[in-house]
């Protein structure tokens, strides 16, 4: 294992969306990760596939292991208790009290290991009247507020697909209460149970926008401010080819070389500040963008201060030049991994592979980490 986490020692209960992506945070820094799964002669439904995927498409999972257990049994639970005895992190995204009916609630697992941190991964969190409450991404972003910024004047809320719940505020947001639990274990000796609530992850996304609302520089209508496609000079155009540039010409200086280089005269144009006239802005602009295509616009602000981009597809992402240099993509076995992130110097994350396909040993893993102490 290579990483700054190489050592730390992760038993995942098998789980959708967050709960894996957080496995695959973990074990992309050095993490030993094991994924307990269900029995299911070794199937995909054993590794704990249940949306179609196969193993090499399924990367949450790469760099982690998988063991299959059958935790209605109690022989299932004492394997899953003895690989707790060993590890440093104990992680399940069930609702609460299902973790405890199955034997493996905080109590139990601590009475075996009292270092081990126990994370407990969920929409709504361990509290509260919706606690018990199904859910998805969607839900989640709406319940904190931030959905509702997510709109063009006069238009629906549009979700970003789930990468703001599931994977900002949910994955990501555990996987560094995770490692702030670690590294404060290794003081005191002692774990502590993580409560990660997608809810609460994407409300804290938040703390800019609450602080310029208090500030009376931020509207609660959607599509009306500088950052939500309500200013003209930060939104995407569509292009001559029926493509698309993202401008993100905020300050003065940034908007006037945006400006200078889009051919036309803009004399006469409203100012960039007058709310007024940003309606009428936006359609100079977008007319100034629709008459050459993405790939001439990616030309003439190569190089400059403007802050426009083109929209990139996937696969146009990781062939481009930038992202190619500093390989923010890598192929591996055909499918496209986004390469861990972020950066260390001394101890970097390891490199992308493939996701086993098979389950490994329960003894075989109890042995080794009970021989390595």
């Amino acid at each position: 294992m290579s990483g700054p986490l190489a050592g730390v020692r992760v038993v995942v209960l098998a789980g959708m969306g967050p709960v894996p992506f957080t496995g695959m945070l973990l074990a992309d820094m050095g993490a030993h990760v094991v994924r307990v799964t269900r029995p299911a002669n070794r199937s995909a439904r054993a590794l704990g596939q249940t949306d179609g995927l196969g193993p090499q498409h399924d990367l949450a999972n790469r760099g982690v292991d998988a063991v299959a257990v059958d935790l209605k049994d109690p022989e299932g639970v004492e394997t899953v208790l003895r690989l707790v005895e060993a590890a440093d992190v104990f992680m399940e995204g069930y609702r609460p009290g299902v973790a405890e009916r199955l034997g493996l609630g905080p109590d139990v697992v601590t009475a075996r290991n009292a270092a081990v941190v126990y994370a407990r991964l969920t929409g709504y969190g361990q509290s509260g009247p919706l606690s018990r409450t199904a859910g998805h991404d969607i839900n989640y972003v709406a319940q904190s507020g931030a959905l509702h910024a997510m709109a063009r004047q006069g238009e629906a809320p549009r979700p970003p697909v789930n990468l703001l719940g599931d994977y900002a505020g949910g994955g990501t947001m555990a996987a560094y209460g995770i490692v702030c639990a670690l590294l404060e274990a290794r003081t005191s000796g002692r774990g502590q149970v993580l409560d990660a609530a997608m809810l609460d992850g994407v409300a804290v996304l938040t703390a800019k926008l609450q602080g310029l609302r208090a500030a009376g520089l931020y509207s609660d209508e959607a599509g009306t401010n500088f950052l939500d496609s309500g200013a003209p000079f930060y939104d995407t155009y569509r292009c001559a080819d029926g493509r698309y540039l993202a401008v993100g010409a905020l300050e003065p200086d940034f908007y006037r070389e945006f400006t200078a280089r889009l051919g036309v005269d803009v004399t006469g144009w409203p100012d960039q500040n007058d709310r007024s006239g940003w309606p009428k802005l936006r359609e100079l602009i977008a007319s100034a963008v629709g008459s050459r295509t993405r790939a001439e616009w990616a030309e003439v602000y190569a190089g400059t201060d403007a802050c426009v981009t083109p929209v990139l597809t996937f696969d146009e992402a990781a062939e481009d030049p930038h992202n190619s240099e500093r390989q923010v993509f890598r192929r591996v076995g055909g499918v496209l991994h986004p390469t861990p992130a972020p950066r260390l110097s001394r101890t970097p994350g390891r490199d992308p592979v493939t996701p086993s396909a098979e389950p490994v040993e329960a003894r075989d893993l109890i042995h080794s980490w009970q021989r390595q102490g």
